[in-house]
């Protein structure tokens, strides 16, 4: 497939130019068609439609735009939208060194939403796109790659398709944390992760699974992996408690924040994946796998300007190491 998306970047994206002709149409009744314009007989607007099928034309948002006077863009200039985001902060700030503008939108892990954002970007001909991807099929993107996209996924893969991508060592982060718990006396020890359908999430839960088979230890009740929901979460740490885990290893910070929070006065020792602010704010304070953010966005802007200069150059995947912060909650013995 890389051969075959490398053979098709080359190709220009066709034209309003090329519909009218492979339709036997004047560019006006493409125009008029594109446009949603009722006024046009269905017969001529079927030949359109034939035609931007065949070609697989995709419009100019741009081009519209200038026409309507109006960019279908709006504007938010806040304090920090990326706050939550240390990754996107990382980007942005990579970015701006490179004297390039990030505009950022939300998927909130909705394949569907992510679609319409990546569409919408592809639309406006932006120079790049940086895309932490939640959806499984991004066929859509082949059209979009051969025609010339720059895009960079970060955090985890597109999968299916061979685009650049910036990812850490999830495998041994993991690894990290189970054994610094295992080296702290546990030998009951929990994974509570998210939606293995996040490659991050699938990535994590193996990688847990296979310290405990390494260890010779068992996994019953003791991974729990869903939907970040703090009943799933609570429900999960319950059970994880009964089995008699002494520890628990958490998949993001999110699921952190509700372990710490479901936990009483007997409370587990805890490592968790992800750094965050409320980590230092915790007693004792929470010991974690830090992500490189700053280096994970730097390599994302650098691979996607090497991706803007030259769109035949071979296809680049980084793993950036992590590091165990270890500040209380990981060191905590068994009871």
């Amino acid at each position: 497939m890389h051969g075959e998306v490398n053979k098709r970047r080359k190709n220009r994206r066709p034209t309003m130019v090329d519909v009218a002709r492979e339709a036997g149409v004047a560019l006006r009744t493409v125009s008029r068609v594109v446009n949603d314009d009722a006024t046009v007989g269905s017969e001529l607007a079927k030949r359109v439609h034939d035609a931007i099928a065949a070609l697989d034309y995709r419009p100019d948002e741009r081009a519209r735009h200038l026409r309507l006077g109006v960019t279908g863009t709006l504007g938010a200039a806040v304090r920090q939208l990326s706050h939550v985001n240390p990754v996107l902060r990382a980007v942005e700030r990579a970015a701006r060194a490179a004297d390039l503008m990030v505009l950022a939108a939300s998927t909130e892990d909705d394949e569907r939403l992510e679609r319409r954002v990546v569409e919408s970007m592809c639309r406006r001909r932006f120079d790049g796109i940086v895309l932490e991807p939640i959806g499984a099929d991004h066929g859509y993107l082949l059209p979009e790659l051969a025609a010339g996209l720059s895009l960079v996924a970060v955090d985890r893969p597109v999968l299916g398709l061979e685009v650049d991508c910036v990812i850490s060592d999830n495998m041994a982060g993991i690894q990290a944390a189970y054994g610094h718990l295992t080296a702290h006396g546990h030998r009951r020890i929990a994974y509570i992760g998210d939606d293995e359908r996040i490659f991050t999430a699938q990535e994590r839960a193996s990688a847990f699974r296979a310290s405990v088979a390494g260890a010779g230890g068992g996994l019953d009740g003791m991974v729990h992996t869903g939907p970040i929901e703090p009943g799933r979460i609570a429900r999960a740490l319950t059970t994880a408690r009964a089995g008699g885990a002494t520890a628990v290893i958490t998949g993001n910070a999110t699921i952190s924040v509700e372990v710490v929070r479901g936990s009483d006065d007997r409370r587990m020792a805890i490592v968790g994946f992800d750094d965050s602010e409320l980590a230092t704010l915790l007693r004792p304070d929470l010991t974690v796998v830090a992500q490189d953010d700053q280096a994970i966005g730097a390599t994302a802007i650098d691979l996607l300007r090497s991706r803007i200069a030259d769109h035949g150059r071979p296809v680049t995947r980084v793993t950036v190491p992590v590091e165990l912060l270890a500040r209380g909650s990981g060191e905590q013995p068994p009871p």
